[in-house]
C-alpha cells in the first residue's frame, strides 16, 4: 500500500486547530530512542498522535502549530546518528508531512522560546507517569521532557492538555485509514487460513510464529504487536508470547496476531484444535465464546455506550459460564475469574487505540470484539476476535472472510 498523501496530515492538523480554539501555541513532541541494553535501541516506535499530524517516522522531532504558522524543530542529532541512520532529507521530510517550514535545532527553539516567553499557556499532549503501575512499564519520556524544557523557558506557563481532542478526531476513522485496517486485517486473515491448514506439520509453537512473520513480510507488513501463539494451558494467559511449548494432539491452539499496514493495525484471534477435532468440553466452551460473540453483534451500533454494552456482556458471559458450570452465581467477581478482560476495545494507530470508556459509538469508529473463556484448571482457553467497523446503522465485519470454526 502506498504511503498516505500529505493532505491527510494537513487536514489532521487544520482539524486540530478547529476544536482547539485558544491562542496558546500547540507543541506535540515526536517519541525518542529507548535504550535497549549496551549502545542499542529497541527498534523505534513513533508516537501515534504525532505520526498522525505530520506522517513522520523520526524520533525527537517538534511540531509547533502557532494560529496559522507552523513549523517542525530537527533533533540536535548525534554525529554518530547520522552516520548509523543516516542524514535527513529535509526536502522529502516537508513533502511528507506538508510541512513547509523545518528549522535546525537551535533556530527552531529559538523562535519557540520567544513565543513562550510572552505566553500563559501552551497546548500539548499531556506525559503519562514516568511508570505506568496498571501495565508494569516505564513510558517514553519524551512528553515529559518536553514539558520540562518549556517550564525552563517559562516556568509560569501553564499547561493545556489536547488528549480530548485528539482522541475526538483518532476515534472517528477516515476513508485511508480504514482502507489501511482493510489491508492489515486481509493479510492477517490469509495467514491464519495458511496455518490453519498446515497445523499438522508444526512440532512447537515458534514454528507457527516463524510462519506469521515470513508471512507479514513477504507482503511488506509487520506485526502490529507481539504475535501470540499459545497451546494448552499457555491459552489460558491473556498475552502468553514465549511460543516455546510444543504442540500436542488434543490441545487446542490459540492465535492472536495482527499484521500492521500504513502503521493501522489489525488485530484477529482465532482457536482450532491442533488435531483437527475438538473433543465434547472444548467444543461447549467454543459454542459458548462464539454464542457470546455472536450476541455482541447484535447490540453493537451507533448511539450505544461503551460501557453500558460491556455491562451487558459481563452479564451474558456470566450466563453463559454458569451454563458450564464453571460458576453458580453471576457477579463481577466470579465472572472476571474465568472472563478477564473487556470485550472491545478501539483499533486504529494504536492496536489498542485511544478511546474513552464513556464514549457512545459513532459511525466509522472501528473496535475488536473478543470474548473469551480461560479455564486454568482444566487447561483450556478460547477466545474469537475479529475487528469491526461501526456503520450508520449498524456494524460490518471486516475479518468476516475468516471463519470462525475449523472444525
Amino acid at each position: 500500500m502506498k504511503p498516505f498523501e500529505p493532505e491527510f496530515f494537513i487536514n489532521n492538523r487544520a482539524r486540530l486547530r478547529s476544536l482547539f480554539t485558544g491562542t496558546a501555541p500547540i507543541v506535540i513532541t515526536a517519541n525518542g530512542l529507548l535504550q535497549q541494553n549496551s549502545d542499542l535501541a529497541f527498534p523505534f516506535k513513533q508516537d501515534s498522535s504525532f505520526w498522525y499530524l505530520t506522517g513522520l517516522n523520526e524520533q525527537d522531532f517538534i511540531l509547533v502549530m502557532d494560529r496559522n504558522k507552523e513549523y517542525l524543530i530537527l533533533p540536535d542529532r548525534p554525529r554518530f546518528t547520522d552516520i548509523s541512520d543516516g542524514k535527513l532529507n529535509i526536502e522529502l521530510l516537508s513533502a511528507q508531512s506538508g510541512v513547509k517550514e523545518i528549522l535546525e535545532n537551535q533556530e527552531g527553539w529559538r523562535r519557540l522560546s520567544s513565543k513562550l516567553k510572552r505566553s500563559k499557556h501552551a497546548a500539548i499532549i499531556a506525559a503519562p507517569p514516568a511508570y505506568i503501575e496498571h501495565y508494569g512499564f516505564y513510558a517514553n519520556p519524551a512528553r515529559a521532557n518536553l514539558t520540562m524544557k518549556m517550564k525552563e523557558i517559562n516556568n509560569d506557563l501553564k499547561f493545556l492538555d489536547l488528549r480530548k481532542h485528539i482522541t475526538k478526531l483518532r476515534v472517528i476513522k477516515q476513508p485511508e485509514e480504514i482502507n489501511a485496517i482493510n489491508q492489515a486485517i486481509r493479510v492477517t486473515s490469509n495467514t491464519i487460513k495458511k496455518i490453519q491448514k498446515n497445523i499438522s506439520k508444526f512440532k512447537y509453537e515458534y514454528e507457527v510464529e516463524a510462519v506469521i512473520l515470513s508471512e507479514f513480510r513477504k507482503r511488506n507488513t509487520k506485526p502490529a504487536f507481539s504475535n501470540g501463539v499459545s497451546t494448552g494451558r499457555n491459552s489460558t494467559m491473556i498475552h502468553y508470547d514465549k511460543a516455546e511449548s510444543p504442540l500436542i494432539d488434543g490441545e487446542l491452539i490459540l492465535l492472536d496476531i495482527g499484521a500492521e499496514v500504513n502503521h493501522y493495525s489489525s488485530d484477529i484471534t482465532r482457536t482450532f484444535p491442533i488435531s483437527g477435532k475438538m473433543n465434547k468440553r472444548q467444543q461447549q466452551i467454543f459454542e459458548s465464546v462464539l454464542d457470546a460473540q455472536n450476541y455482541a453483534y447484535s447490540i453493537l451500533k451507533p448511539g450505544v455506550i461503551y460501557k453500558e454494552y460491556e455491562a451487558l456482556m459481563e452479564h451474558y458471559m456470566g450466563e453463559k459460564l454458569r451454563e458450564l458450570g464453571l460458576i453458580t452465581t453471576i457477579d463481577k467477581d466470579s465472572v472476571r475469574k474465568y472472563f478477564p478482560h473487556l470485550t472491545s476495545h478501539f483499533m486504529g494507530l494504536d492496536t489498542h487505540d485511544i478511546g474513552d470508556f464513556e464514549t457512545v459509538f459513532e459511525e466509522n469508529m472501528v473496535i475488536t470484539v473478543e470474548p473469551g473463556i480461560y479455564i486454568e484448571e482444566e487447561g483450556i482457553g478460547i477466545r474469537l476476535e475479529d475487528d469491526l467497523l461501526i456503520t450508520k446503522n449498524g456494524i460490518k465485519n471486516l475479518s468476516v472472510n475468516l471463519p470462525s470454526a475449523f472444525n
